[in-house]
C-alpha cells in the first residue's frame, strides 16, 4: 500500500480531531488477534462516536485504504486484523442505552463488552432479564465483534446465536452512509441526510433483487443446521424470513459495513439451575447421547474430553476437577427451572432415559451454586488452558470451529479423531455438543515449511470431511483468514457467486476487511509463526541459551537444539485477551484503569514478540521506546502469571529487560532507595525517630519527589529497633519447633507486632513455633530489575533455610513468600531451592491448612470484613485461602477486593506512577472500603496496607495474624 495514501488519510483524520496512531508499538499491538495470523496495519484509529466513524470511512473510501473494524480482538479466525487502517471500537464507543423492559430490548454501542452488558441488564431489570449469548470470551468480546461472528456460547441450545437476538443494527457503510437495518427495512438514520437516504434505497433495491433472483439456492444451501455460520446469512432475505437485513448482516465479519450500534433482545433470567455432569468412556459415546438429551429441553449441553480435565488438573490443581464423575469424556447438561427441586427432578428424569442406552458410566447432579460454578470452570477455564500442553508445547486454532447437525455429531467425530491421529496431532477437544459444534486445539507446527504443508493438507481434508457430513466449516468463530478460502468446498459455485454479489452491493470498492469470505486470502498465508524460531529455555536472564525444544512434525517429535531470542515467556501469548477482562481475577490492573490495549498483558507480549522480528532478538529491549512505553505501567503484580491461560509473566519479562538494560549504568534513584530498601532498614530502624521525622518534613518530601519517590504517598513509620527486639522476644520461639516463622524485612521494620501474634495463632493451631535465620528474599531487587543482587540474596536465604527438615516455613509477608516459592527455583535453581520452595507457606495458607486439620480460630470474629489479597499471593498461592479462613472463622459478611490495590511494591511509591496507582485502586479496593468504618480490613501485604492508609488515613487495616490473635494467654505450646 503506498505510504503517501496512508499519510494523506492520517492527516485528514487528525485534522478532523480523530485519534489515530502509527507508532511501532501501536502497530505491534494490533498486528495480531487470537488466531494463527499476523498482519501489520498501517495505522490504528480510535473513534469516539458515530460521526467519527463516518469520517473515517469517507476518508478511507476516498483514499482506497483498506479498513478493518475491531472489537476485543479475540477472533480465532483472523478476522480482527488487516492491512491499512484498523478501527478499534472497543475503547470509546461503549455506551449502553436505557433498558426497554416492556419490549425486552436495549440499544448498545458496538464496543460494549458482552459481560458488562449482561451485568447492566440484570441490575437494571432487578434480576428479571439477562442477555443470553455467552461465548467463552464473554468478559472481553464486544457486541460488534460478536455480531460480526454471529457468536453464541454455552446456552445456544436454549437461546440460539447472536442472529436470534439482534433486532436492529445501526451501521456505517464503506462510503460513510449512516443506516439502520431491521426486519423488512433499511433506511437512513437521519432522513435529511441525502447521501444516506440514497444509499439505503440503492441497497434495498439491490438486496431484494438478489434474493428474488436466487430463491432456490438460498432455500436449499443455507440454514440447514443450527450452527451454519460459514459464508453470509443471505437466507434471511427470503420472503418467508421477513427480509431481515439485520440478521443477514450478522456473521458478515465486518466485510459489508461497520456496525456501530445494535438493539438487542433480552430474555428472562432463569430463577435457578441444576447441573447434570455425565461421564463416558469416550467422546464418541457422549455424542451419541446428545439427541436423547436434547429431547429433554435442557438449557445447555457442553462436551469436553479427558485432555481438558488433565490440563485443568495440572494448572489449577486436583481440587479444581474433583467434582467430576468418573470418565474419559464428559457432558455438562444444565436445566433451568423455577425451583431447584424441579431442576434436579429434570436431571433425574433424563438419567432414567439415558440408562436405557447404557453409555453413561458415572454422573453427578449438582445443585449447590458454588459447586456448579466450579464444574463450569472446568469447561470454561480448561478450554483456555488447553492452549498449552502439559509438556509446554503450544496448541493452535485452525480447525477449532467445525459444526454438524447434532444427530450426526458422533459419526463426524468417529472420522475426525482418526484424521487428527493420521496427521500426528494431539487434539484438545470441547464444544457446544447440543448444537453439533466442535472446538478443538491442535499442536500444529506452523514454524517450519514441512509443518505448514502438513497443516494445509490436514485442513483441506478436514474441510471435505465436515462437508461430507452436511456440516459447516465454522459454527461460531466465523470464516476469517482460517476458512474463507475453503468456502468453495462447502458451497456451490452459484452460492459463492451470491456471496460475492452480496458483498459487492455493500462494499463495491472492496475496502472493508478484504480477503475475508469473498476473494479470500490463502489460509496458509500470513501465519504469525512463519520464520519465528522455537523458544529455548531461559534460566533467569535474557542471554540466549542453547537448549532443547520439541518441534512437532508429521514424522516424529524430536529434540532439537535451539537458541532463544525471547524475553521471559512472552512468546506464549496467543491473544485470547483474558487480560482485557474488567471483572474476575486480578489481571490486568493497568488495563482496567486505562482501557488501552498497550496496558494489557496481551499488548505488552505482542510488542515483545514483534521486537524479535525486527531485531532478531528481544535483548536490549528496554532501550526501545516502544518497549518502555508498553511496560511503563506494568505494576509487576504477577497476576498475569496465574490468570493468563498461557501463564505469560510480564513482571518477569520487565525485570529481565530492566536488568539487562542497566548493567554497568547508573540506575534511577528509586532503584537504590526502594530497590535496596531491605539494605537500609537496619540503619533506619536504629534512628527510627529521626527517620520518621524526616519522612514527614515537607522539604525532604519534595527532594524525594524530584528523585522519584512521590511526595503524595503516605509513608509508613519505621519501628524502633528496641521495639522490634521486644516483639520478637514476645513471640516465644523455641528450638526444634514444628514450624518456622520467616520474619521478612518489611514486617520487621514496619509491623513487628505481627510476629508475636502470628506465633500465638500457630501455637493455638497446635504447632510449636521457631524462627528462621535472618535473611532477605531479594524481592525489591527483582522488581527493580537487579537480578544478580536478587540471585545472591535468594541463594544465601536458601542455604540458611535448607536445614534438612521438611518443616513448614511460614512467611508473614505474602510477596516474600511468593518470591521464595516462585523465584527461588527459577533464579537460583537446584534441589535446595526446590526443597525450600515446597516448604514455604504464606501465613493465610498455613492457617487454612490448620483449619483443614480440624482447628478453629478462638478469637471473636467480626461482623464484617474487607479482604484485600496481595497480588503475588494470588499469583503463586491462589486467592482462596484467606476467604476460606474467614468463612471457617464465622465472619458473616465478607467484602472482597477483586484486583490489585495499586501499590504493587515500588510502583505505587514512584512519583511518575502515583496517579496511576490511585486510579488502579479505584477499580476495586476503594469501592470495597466504602462504608467499611466498622469492618475488619485485612491486608497481609505491606503494600496493600499502605494503599488502605492512603485512601483513608483514619482506617486501620490489619494482618490476618493480628485479627486471629488469641492473645498472650491463648494457645498451647
Amino acid at each position: 500500500m503506498p505510504k503517501n495514501d496512508v499519510a494523506v488519510l492520517l492527516n485528514e483524520l487528525r485534522d478532523a480531531g480523530i485519534e489515530v496512531e502509527e507508532t511501532p508499538r501501536r502497530l505491534s499491538e494490533y498486528s495480531y488477534d487470537a488466531s494463527n495470523y499476523r498482519v501489520r496495519p498501517s495505522a490504528v484509529a480510535f473513534p469516539q462516536n458515530v460521526d467519527e466513524v463516518r469520517a473515517v470511512m469517507r476518508a478511507c473510501s476516498a483514499s482506497g485504504v483498506p479498513t478493518t473494524a475491531r472489537g476485543g480482538g479475540t477472533s480465532m479466525a483472523g478476522n480482527a486484523i488487516g492491512e491499512g487502517l484498523v478501527v478499534d471500537l472497543s475503547r470509546r464507543m461503549t455506551s449502553v442505552g436505557t433498558l426497554d423492559a416492556d419490549h425486552g430490548t436495549v440499544w448498545v454501542d458496538a464496543g460494549v463488552v458482552l459481560g458488562e452488558l449482561r451485568s447492566y441488564v440484570e441490575r437494571a431489570s432487578e434480576g428479571r432479564l439477562t442477555f443470553a449469548p455467552d461465548p467463552s470470551s464473554l468478559t472481553r468480546a464486544t457486541i460488534g465483534g460478536s455480531i460480526g461472528n454471529d457468536a453464541c456460547g454455552n446456552h445456544s441450545v436454549a437461546y440460539g446465536r447472536m442472529t436470534h437476538h439482534v433486532k436492529e443494527l445501526e451501521l456505517v457503510t464503506a462510503d460513510g452512509a449512516y443506516l439502520r437495518a431491521g426486519k423488512d427495512f433499511l433506511q437512513a438514520v437521519d432522513a435529511t441526510d441525502k447521501h444516506s437516504v440514497t444509499r439505503a434505497g440503492e441497497l434495498m433495491d439491490g438486496l431484494k433483487e438478489l434474493a428474488q433472483a436466487n430463491l432456490a439456492p438460498l432455500r436449499v444451501e443455507l440454514r440447514s443446521i443450527p450452527r451454519q455460520v460459514s459464508g453470509y446469512h443471505v437466507g434471511h432475505l427470503l420472503p418467508e424470513h421477513g427480509f431481515d437485513v439485520a440478521a443477514a448482516l450478522a456473521g458478515s465479519e465486518g466485510t459489508c459495513a461497520v456496525v456501530v450500534r445494535a438493539r438487542v433482545g433480552l430474555v428472562p433470567k432463569p430463577r435457578t439451575t441444576a447441573l447434570l455432569c455425565l461421564g463416558y468412556t469416550n467422546t464418541i459415546d457422549s455424542a451419541r447421547d446428545v439427541m436423547t438429551i436434547l429431547a429433554a429441553k435442557p438449557s445447555a449441553i457442553e462436551g469436553l474430553d479427558a485432555s481438558i480435565v488433565d490440563i485443568m488438573r495440572h494448572r489449577r490443581g486436583s481440587a479444581s476437577v474433583d467434582s467430576l464423575p468418573e470418565g474419559n469424556a464428559f457432558l455438562m447438561v444444565e436445566f433451568s427451572a423455577d425451583s431447584i427441586g424441579q431442576a434436579a427432578s429434570d436431571c433425574e428424569r433424563l438419567l432414567e432415559k439415558l440408562a436405557a442406552d447404557g453409555r453413561v458410566i458415572d454422573h453427578a447432579i449438582v445443585t449447590e451454586p458454588s459447586e456448579r460454578a466450579k464444574l463450569w470452570r472446568v469447561r470454561e477455564d480448561g478450554a483456555g488452558l488447553s492452549s498449552r500442553r502439559i509438556d509446554g508445547i503450544q496448541t493452535w486454532p485452525g480447525w477449532e470451529d467445525s459444526a454438524v447437525a447434532p444427530e450426526r455429531l458422533a459419526d463426524y467425530l468417529a472420522e475426525l479423531l482418526p484424521l487428527v491421529k493420521k496427521y500426528g496431532y494431539t487434539a484438545f477437544m470441547y464444544g457446544h455438543f447440543g448444537a453439533g459444534c466442535v472446538h478443538m486445539r491442535l499442536d500444529y507446527d506452523l514454524r517450519s515449511d514441512e509443518g505448514r504443508t502438513t497443516f494445509s493438507d490436514f485442513t483441506r481434508e478436514a474441510a471435505k470431511l465436515v462437508v461430507s457430513h452436511g456440516g459447516s466449516l465454522s459454527g461460531e468463530h466465523g470464516d476469517g483468514r482460517a476458512r474463507s478460502e475453503l468456502l468453495d468446498v462447502m458451497y456451490s459455485s452459484s452460492m459463492v457467486g451470491i456471496f460475492k454479489a452480496f458483498k459487492n452491493l455493500w462494499d463495491p470498492a472492496g475496502i472493508l476487511n478484504p480477503g475475508i469470505i469473498v476473494d479470500p486470502k490463502p489460509f496458509a498465508a500470513s501465519l504469525a509463526l512463519e520464520g519465528v524460531p522455537l523458544p529455548g529455555p531461559d534460566h533467569g536472564g535474557l542471554h540466549a541459551v542453547a537448549g532443547a525444544a520439541v518441534l512437532p512434525s508429521t514424522e516424529s517429535r524430536q529434540l532439537l537444539p535451539v537458541v532463544s531470542p525471547f524475553v521471559g515467556n512472552t512468546h506464549a501469548c496467543i491473544g485470547v485477551g483474558r487480560c482485557r477482562a474488567t471483572t474476575g481475577g486480578f489481571m490486568c490492573p493497568s488495563y482496567r484503569a486505562t482501557k488501552d490495549e498497550k496496558d494489557s498483558t496481551r499488548g505488552r507480549a505482542r510488542v515483545l514478540q514483534e521486537l524479535t522480528r525486527s531485531k532478531g532478538t528481544s535483548h536490549n529491549g528496554w532501550s526501545s521506546p516502544e518497549v518502555r512505553e508498553a511496560l511503563d505501567l506494568c505494576l509487576s503484580c504477577k497476576a498475569c502469571s496465574a490468570d493468563c491461560p498461557t501463564g505469560v509473566d510480564i513482571a518477569e519479562a520487565k525485570s529481565q529487560l530492566v536488568d539487562e538494560h542497566y548493567k554497568g549504568r547508573i540506575r534511577p534513584f528509586t532503584h537504590y532507595s526502594i530497590g535496596w530498601l531491605p539494605r537500609w532498614l537496619p540503619l533506619l530502624t536504629r534512628i527510627a525517630a529521626l527517620a520518621n521525622l524526616g519522612s514527614g518534613f515537607r522539604p525532604f518530601r519534595l527532594v524525594g519527589e524530584w528523585l522519584g519517590v512521590s511526595a503524595r504517598r503516605r509513608l509508613p513509620d519505621f519501628a524502633q529497633r528496641g521495639r522490634i527486639r521486644q516483639r520478637i522476644q514476645e513471640a516465644g520461639f523455641t528450638d526444634g519447633a514444628d514450624a518456622l516463622l520467616f520474619i521478612d524485612s518489611f514486617t520487621r521494620a514496619f509491623r513487628p507486632e505481627v510476629v508475636p501474634a502470628a506465633a500465638r495463632v500457630l501455637r493455638d493451631s497446635g504447632s510449636s513455633v521457631g524462627c528462621t535465620p535472618d535473611a532477605c528474599c531479594g524481592l525489591t531487587w527483582i522488581s527493580t530489575g537487579q537480578r544478580d543482587g536478587a540471585r545472591r540474596r535468594l541463594a544465601q536465604l536458601i542455604e540458611k533455610l535448607d536445614d534438612g527438615t521438611d518443616r513448614d516455613i511460614v512467611v508473614l509477608e505474602p510477596s516474600c513468600a511468593a518470591t521464595i516459592r516462585d523465584e527461588g527455583p527459577k533464579l537460583v535453581g537446584g534441589a535446595a531451592a526446590s526443597r525450600v520452595a515446597d516448604r514455604v507457606r504464606s501465613f493465610s495458607v498455613a492457617v487454612d491448612e490448620a483449619i483443614n486439620r480440624g482447628w478453629k480460630p478462638t478469637a471473636q470474629p467480626p461482623v464484617t470484613a474487607v479482604l484485600q489479597t496481595h497480588c503475588h499471593e494470588h499469583a503463586v498461592f491462589g486467592s482462596g485461602a484467606q476467604k476460606r479462613v474467614l468463612e471457617a472463622w464465622g465472619v458473616p459478611q465478607l467484602v472482597e477486593s477483586s484486583s490489585c490495590c495499586g501499590v504493587a511494591g515500588n510502583f505505587g511509591f514512584e512519583a511518575e506512577h502515583f496517579d496511576m496507582s490511585m486510579k488502579v485502586a479505584g477499580h476495586s479496593i476503594v469501592p470495597a472500603l466504602a462504608g467499611a468504618s466498622d469492618a475488619l480490613v485485612l491486608t497481609d501485604g505491606f503494600s496493600c496496607a499502605m494503599q488502605v492508609s492512603q485512601i483513608d488515613p483514619e482506617l486501620s487495616s490489619k494482618h490476618l495474624a493480628i485479627a486471629l490473635d488469641p492473645g498472650p494467654s491463648g494457645g498451647t505450646e
